[in-house]
C-alpha cells in the first residue's frame, strides 16, 4: 500500500491593503477573498454588504474606518489579509498596521493615478522597509492609460516598478541587478526565487493592472504574491508585536498582535515594562476573519491573532524578544472641546474616552482639571463624526464638539542648560540637563552623559523615566514641546534623604528651567495638498494659497484641467474645501495630507491670543526649592543656577576665568580655594554676610604656604575643632566604600583608626559623628577613643542635624572645620561661621599625617 506524500508546508504571509481614499481597496479585498475561495458570495461597497466593512458607519459611509483581518489560502501560502483605512483622517489606524506587515499591496486608482496620500503611504512603506506589490485598479473605466500610469509610477514612486504582465517584464527585472542581467543574457530566463529575492529586498516592485469590481487581474495579483513574496525568517524565541486594541460585542478587551518569533500558547504568562511593569496570562487566542473567529490553542510565528486576558498592552509595543515600542509618525492636528449633556458626569465620560483613547492612540484625550473640561485631539472632522458615533453606540451618550482649534507644538532653536533642585526638609535631588534643538519631526530624544561616580545608574534611569513619562509644555503658549534632544549631564542624590519622587520634581523643573532660558519657537501643523480644478480656476487657487501663507509648485496640465500641489498651514486650509466647491461649481477636488510641523506663520498673533504666562503655571514651574535652617524656600528660575550644588561640567557661554586658582586639587576632587570662595559667595547672595571666623586670614595663609605641612602648622591649633560626618566620608572614600559593601562595622572601625592617627599628629579636637537615627529607642552615645570623640546620634536625629547644631555652638568661641561632601550641610556650615573641608581633601590630609608617622618611625 503506497503512502500519500505529506503536503508541503506553506509559508505564512501577512499582507496589508493600502490606498488613497476611493481607489477601490475594499472592493479589491472582496475580490481577493472571492477568487481565493474564502467567500461564496461577492459583496459590494455600494450594496453595503462588503465582508470586511463590519462597523455600521463604514457601511453607511462606504469607507474603511478600522483595520480588518481576513484569512485565505493560496497554493503555497497561508495569507493573512489586513484591510486598512484609506481616508487621511484614519491614517493612524493604517500606520499601526504597518508594524506587522510582511508585504503590502498598494492600490492606485487608474483614473486618478498617484495622489498626495499615495506618496505619503509610499514613504511610510519605505520607512518600515516593507516589500510592495502595486495594483492599478479601475482600468476598465474610460480615460485610463496603462503606459502613462507606468511612467507616473516610475517617476513619482520608484524606477524599480515593473509591469509583471508586460512582454518585456523579464528584461526589466534583469536590469535591476548586474549578476541577474548576466544570467538572463546567458539563459534568457529569470527563475522565481531570484525574482522573490529582489521583491523581498525592495529592489523590485511588481505592478498589476485590472478591475477589482469585474474581477480582472485578481488572479495575476494573487499568483504574484504567492510566488514572489519570500517566506519571512523567524527566531525560535517568543516575540510579538501589538498593533491594535479593540473590544468585542461582549466588552472583552482584545489585543491584536503578530507573533514574530517562537509560538504563543493559551495560558502563557506574558510581561511588559508598561505601567510600572506587569504580568498577565493569555486566556484565549482568536484567529479572526471578518466578524467571525476561531479559537486556537497556539499561534505560530507569522500568524496574526487577537488574545484576551491582557489589560496593559497598547498599540506599538513589543512582547518577549520583540520588546520595545515603535513611536508613531503621524500626530493629531486638531483639538476640540467635548460638549457633554447636562445630566452626564464629566469624570465618568473621561473614563469612557480613556477607553477609546486606549484603542486609538492617535486620539488624544486631555482633561482640564481647572476648568473641569474634556478635550480631544484628532486628525480631522470625519474622525470626529466617527468618535461621536462610537460614544453613542457603545456608551449611550450623545456628545457634541465645539468648532475646534489647532494643536500647536513648541521647540527651541538654541541649546540651553536646565537646572532643577528639589529640597524641602528631608528631601533632596538635583538634576542638570542639556536641551538641544532636534531635527524637525524627530520628537523627543532622551540620553544620559552623567558619570556614575557622581550619580548612581539607578537614579539616572529614574530621571530618564521621568523625562519620558510627562507631556512637557513650552513657555510660549503652554503647548507640548517636540523636536528636542535632552541629555542628563549631572545630578546629585542624598544618601539618606532622597526618594524617587524627589527626582521627579527636580527633573520636571530642570526641563522647564532650560526652556525658560532657550530661544523658543511656536510650531503649527502643515498639510501637503493636491488641488484638481478646471483650468480657468487656477489663478484663483494660486491667489488663495498665497493668502493662506502656503506654497505651491507650478501647475500641471491634465486632460480635465489642472493640478496644483503644495504645502500650507492646517489653520489656513482646514475649511478650504468648501470654497473650492463653491468657486469650481463642484468640479474641483481638494485632498490634504498631514505633513508634520513647521514654524507658525502667525506666531505673534497666536501667542498674544493665548495669553500664557509660564511663570504662573504652577503645574509646570521653572523654579526650584532649596533648604536652609530646617525649612524649604523657593528660588526663582533665573537664580537657580547660582544656588546649584553640582557643576554640570559644561558652559554654553564664555565665562571669565577666576583670578585666584586653587593651590592644590588632591585626587579627583574639585575642592579648593575657588570652591570655598564660590560657596561663600553663594551663601552671602542668599542670606547676607557671613560672620567671619578668620576666613580671610586662613585664605591668606593658604596662599603663602608652599607645602601642606606648612599649611597645617599655620592653620590647625590645639583648640580647633574638626567635625567629621562618618558615613558620608566612608561612602566617599573608595577604600572604605568597598569594605562597607561587605561589612559596615569594619569600615567604621577603619575610619576611626585612621582618624585617631590623624588626630595624634594634628592635635586638634576631633569629633566623628555616625547616624543612628533609625535605631528604635536609641538614646545616642558619645565614646572617647584614642583622644577623639565618637558620637552615635539618638533616634530621629541625623548626623547632619548633630553637626549643624555643634558647628553653631562651637564656632562662637573656636575655629571649626566640618568634613563632609553634602552640599546642603556645607551651606549651613558657612552660615554658622565654620569652614568646610571636602571628603577628598580630608583623605589627602589623613594620608599626609600617616606619612608623617611613617617618617618618624623610620628615624627611631
Amino acid at each position: 500500500m503506497s503512502r500519500q506524500a505529506p503536503e508541503p508546508i506553506k509559508k505564512h504571509i501577512c499582507a496589508g491593503l493600502l490606498a488613497h481614499v476611493d481607489a477601490g481597496k475594499t472592493t479589491l479585498s472582496e475580490a481577493l477573498l472571492y477568487q481565493a475561495g474564502a467567500l461564496k458570495k461577492l459583496g459590494r461597497v455600494d450594496h453595503k454588504d462588503a465582508f470586511l466593512d463590519t462597523f455600521a458607519l463604514e457601511r453607511e459611509r462606504g469607507i474603511t474606518i478600522f483595520s480588518k483581518q481576513a484569512e485565505l489560502s493560496l497554493s503555497g501560502t497561508n495569507l493573512t489579509l489586513l484591510d486598512t483605512p484609506g481616508h487621511v483622517d484614519f491614517s493612524a489606524e493604517m500606520e499601526r498596521t504597518l508594524q506587522v506587515l510582511d508585504c503590502a499591496v498598494l492600490v492606485i486608482n487608474g483614473t486618478d493615478g498617484v495622489q498626495a496620500h499615495t506618496e505619503t503611504l509610499w514613504r511610510l512603506l519605505e520607512r518600515h522597509r516593507i516589500p510592495v506589490f502595486l495594483f492599478i485598479n479601475k482600468m476598465d473605466l474610460q480615460g485610463t492609460d496603462r503606459t502613462a500610469r507606468m511612467r507616473e509610477l516610475k517617476s513619482r514612486l520608484d524606477e524599480a516598478c515593473v509591469d509583471m504582465t508586460a512582454p518585456a517584464a523579464q528584461e526589466e527585472l534583469a536590469m535591476c541587478e548586474e549578476t541577474l542581467l548576466e544570467r538572463y543574457l546567458e539563459t534568457g530566463n529569470i527563475c522565481t526565487d531570484e525574482i522573490a529575492a529582489l521583491v523581498g529586498t525592495r529592489r523590485v516592485f511588481p505592478c498589476y493592472f485590472g478591475s477589482a469590481l469585474k474581477l480582472e487581474g485578481i488572479d495575476a495579483l494573487l499568483d504574484g504574491v504567492d510566488r514572489y513574496m519570500p517566506a519571512p525568517a523567524y527566531g525560535t524565541d517568543f516575540g510579538a508585536r501589538v498593533f491594535k486594541i479593540a473590544r468585542d460585542t461582549q466588552g472583552n478587551r482584545l489585543t491584536y498582535l503578530k507573533v514574530t518569533g517562537g509560538a504563543l500558547a493559551v495560558r502563557t504568562l506574558l510581561s511588559g515594562e508598561e505601567d510600572g511593569g506587569w504580568q498577565e496570562k493569555v486566556n484565549q487566542i482568536r484567529i479572526y476573519s471578518g466578524e467571525k473567529f476561531r479559537a486556537v490553542e497556539q499561534a505560530e510565528a507569522g500568524m496574526v491573532c487577537a488574545v484576551t486576558g491582557l489589560t496593559h498592552t497598547r498599540p506599538g509595543i513589543g512582547l518577549g524578544s520583540a520588546a520595545g515600542a515603535i513611536p508613531p509618525v503621524l500626530e493629531p492636528v486638531l483639538g476640540y472641546r467635548v460638549v457633554l449633556p447636562e445630566d452626564s458626569d464629566a469624570h465618568t465620560m473621561l473614563q469612557y474616552f480613556r477607553q477609546l483613547e486606549e484603542e486609538d492612540p492617535q486620539l488624544r484625550v486631555v482633561w482640564n482639571e481647572r476648568l473641569g473640561e474634556l478635550h480631544v485631539q484628532l486628525m480631522g472632522e470625519v474622525q470626529l463624526e466617527v468618535l461621536s458615533r462610537l460614544v453613542a453606540d457603545r456608551f449611550g451618550v450623545q456628545v457634541s464638539f465645539d468648532e475646534g482649534s489647532i494643536v500647536y507644538r513648541e521647540t527651541i532653536t538654541s541649546p540651553a542648560l536646565g537646572v532643577g533642585h528639589f529640597e524641602p526638609l528631608r528631601h533632596y535631588a538635583e538634576v542638570h540637563l542639556l536641551l538641544e534643538p532636534g531635527e524637525r519631526g524627530s520628537g523627543l530624544v532622551f540620553t544620559a552623559d552623567c558619570p556614575t561616580d557622581q550619580l548612581d545608574l539607578n537614579w539616572q534611569r529614574l530621571i530618564l523615566t521621568h523625562l519620558a513619562e510627562k507631556t512637557h509644555v513650552g513657555v510660549l503658549t503652554g503647548a507640548p514641546i517636540t523636536d528636542l534632544h535632552i541629555t542628563l549631564l549631572a545630578g546629585r542624590a542624598h544618601v539618606k534623604h532622597t526618594e524617587g519622587g524627589d527626582f521627579r520634581e527636580a527633573t520636571y523643573r530642570a526641563v522647564r528651567n532650560g526652556l525658560m532660558q532657550a530661544d523658543s519657537v511656536l510650531l503649527e501643523p502643515y498639510y501637503t495638498f493636491r488641488l484638481e480644478l478646471p483650468e480657468d480656476c487656477v489663478g484663483r487657487a494660486m491667489t488663495d494659497v498665497q493668502r493662506m501663507d502656503g506654497t505651491f509648485d507650478a501647475p500641471e496640465q491634465t486632460a480635465a484641467g489642472a493640478v496644483l500641489t503644495g504645502r500650507a498651514p492646517v489653520a489656513s486650509m482646514r475649511n478650504y474645501w468648501t470654497e473650492v466647491a463653491a468657486y469650481t461649481k463642484g468640479r474641483g477636488r481638494l485632498s490634504c495630507v498631514p505633513d508634520g510641523y513647521a514654524p507658525c506663520h502667525n506666531a505673534a498673533q497666536v501667542i498674544e491670543a493665548m495669553g500664557y504666562d509660564p511663570t504662573r503655571d504652577v503645574e509646570n514651574t521653572p523654579d526650584s526649592v532649596f533648604c536652609a535652617h530646617g525649612a524649604g524656600y523657593v528660588v526663582k528660575w533665573d537664580e537657580v543656577r547660582a544656588h546649584a550644588h553640582v557643576d554640570p561640567g559644561m558652559r554654553l557661554e564664555a565665562e571669565p576665568e577666576s583670578d585666584t586658582a586653587p593651590m592644590f586639587r588632591p585626587g579627583s576632587s574639585t575642592a579648593g580655594v575657588a570652591d570655598e570662595r564660590e560657596l561663600r559667595a553663594l551663601f552671602e547672595r542668599t542670606y547676607g554676610p557671613i560672620k567671619d571666623r578668620g576666613f580671610e586670614a586662613f585664605q591668606q595663609s593658604r596662599k603663602k604656604a608652599e607645602t601642606m605641612e606648612q599649611l597645617y602648622v599655620t592653620r590647625i591649633r590645639a583648640d580647633d575643632y574638626l567635625l567629621v560626618d562618618g558615613y558620608n566620608i566612608i561612602f566617599a572614600w573608595d577604600e572604605l566604600h568597598a569594605v562597607a559593601d561587605g561589612d559596615i562595622n569594619a569600615a567604621r572601625e577603619m575610619l576611626i583608626n585612621r582618624l585617631s592617627d590623624y588626630q595624634a599628629v594634628r592635635k586638634c579636637r576631633l569629633i566623628v559623628v555616625f547616624d543612628a537615627y533609625k535605631v528604635k529607642g536609641g538614646t545616642g552615645s558619645v565614646e572617647k577613643r584614642h583622644g577623639m570623640h565618637v558620637v552615635y546620634t539618638k533616634e530621629a536625629e541625623t548626623a547632619d542635624m548633630y553637626i549643624e547644631q555643634a558647628s553653631y555652638d562651637l564656632s562662637r568661641k573656636h575655629r571649626v572645620r566640618v568634613a563632609t561632601s553634602d552640599g546642603m550641610e556645607q551651606m549651613i556650615i558657612l552660615g554658622h561661621g565654620a569652614e568646610r573641608i571636602s571628603a577628598t581633601e580630608l583623605q589627602w590630609e589623613v594620608e599626609q599625617a600617616e606619612r608623617h608617622i611613617q617618617s618618624v618611625m623610620k628615624r627611631l
